[in-house]
């Protein structure tokens, strides 16, 4: 039951079931236009008997689940919720659509996906069930599978503006340097470059978003445990400069205890990931700069590039000291999606 459930959240259809008693499910028709609304929002369609009940609660907890490793709490999507009657009118048109309908006729409790079907680019899920209790159950199994997809969606629309408004000077510089097709965005600029070290960045009033690209050899698996990882980090990092004379980005290893003035281990989150066929070491954790004070989030991918026998890192950190981290952080997360590692000719 519960693949069966995973699965259908994926499957994109022409048509969404048929509803007869709610209109509003039957109104997203007409041409196609630019989606509204922001990355990371979601619009939740759905009356007020639902929303009330344990089954917006629920809604509300799944969709407001804290990003991981930020340095204040995050919701993984900002919900802004109408009513079917409104949307009918308003808002047909928004980027990322949950519509909710609960209901004695409906047989089993799905989430169905359309894309693109009055905007673009649009995701449009219907989530629907016999009852309120059944649809909280469902939430509870498949909660993160209905994250994961929306997920994927903001994910593909930023790949897809990268390619259309790719950076192609900082492009052929990557794969000069290292031998891999990467897709950057526009609005990224040089900032240094020495042995098997890149570091680009996109600077704005109230933030900064920056990766580097570093790689060094391959001695084994111990290269890739936690610790090391987190040496070879540091090794590059302190080629990023902080703002004071002698500062240089590190990353944060131990925290301050308030239960004994004393201080506590952070290691990065840690996990494994397979992107496009190829399998990565992801860490999440917290950068500051030595010798002054800014710091924020980074998430790190490494693999290992079979053709040169070295750990290739992509490192993605942001500093927004006043505003959140999330919508900057995600993007560069996309980047790793577009990392492609050509064939040698030989």
């Amino acid at each position: 039951m519960y693949m069966r459930a995973f699965i259908n959240i994926f499957i994109a259809i022409a048509t969404i079931l048929s509803v007869a008693s709610c209109d509003s499910f039957r109104s997203l028709t007409g041409a196609k236009k630019t989606a509204q609304g922001s990355p990371y929002e979601v619009l939740v369609v759905c009356d007020g008997r639902e929303w009330e009940s344990a089954l917006g609660e629920e809604l509300r907890q799944v969709l407001g689940t804290p990003v991981e490793m930020l340095n204040q709490v995050e919701p993984m999507f900002d919900v802004v919720r109408i009513t079917a009657r409104d949307f009918k009118h308003l808002l047909p048109s928004y980027r990322n659509i949950l519509k909710v309908f609960c209901s004695p006729d409906v047989k089993e409790t799905t989430i169905l996906a359309q894309y693109n079907v009055v905007a673009t680019p649009q995701i449009v899920l219907t989530f629907q069930g016999p009852s309120i209790a059944a649809m909280v159950e469902y939430l509870h199994k498949n909660g993160t599978s209905l994250l994961q997809v929306l997920e994927i969606a903001e994910r593909n629309r930023s790949i897809e503006y990268a390619k259309k408004q790719g950076a192609k000077a900082l492009e052929k510089m990557v794969r000069e340097e290292f031998d891999i097709a990467m897709t950057i965005p526009n609005g990224y600029t040089f900032r240094a470059e020495s042995d098997d070290f890149l570091w680009l960045s996109n600077e704005y009033p109230v933030a900064s978003q920056g990766f580097f690209i570093y790689s060094h050899p391959f001695k084994g698996k111990s290269s890739t445990s936690t610790e090391a990882l987190v040496k070879a980090r540091n090794n590059f990092a302190r080629r990023i400069p902080g703002p004071s004379d002698g500062s240089y980005m590190t990353t944060v290893t131990r925290i301050p205890n308030v239960e004994d003035d004393g201080y506590s281990d952070l290691l990065p989150q840690r996990k494994v990931v397979r992107i496009n066929g190829r399998e990565w070491i992801e860490l999440r954790g917290f950068w500051d700069v030595d010798g002054d004070f800014m710091g924020g989030p980074f998430v790190s991918y490494t693999t290992l590039d079979e053709r040169s026998g070295e750990l290739l890192t992509l490192d993605c950190y942001v500093y927004s000291p006043k505003y959140g981290k999330r919508n900057f952080l995600r993007p560069l997360e996309h980047l790793v999606y577009s990392v492609n590692f050509p064939k040698n000719n030989n």
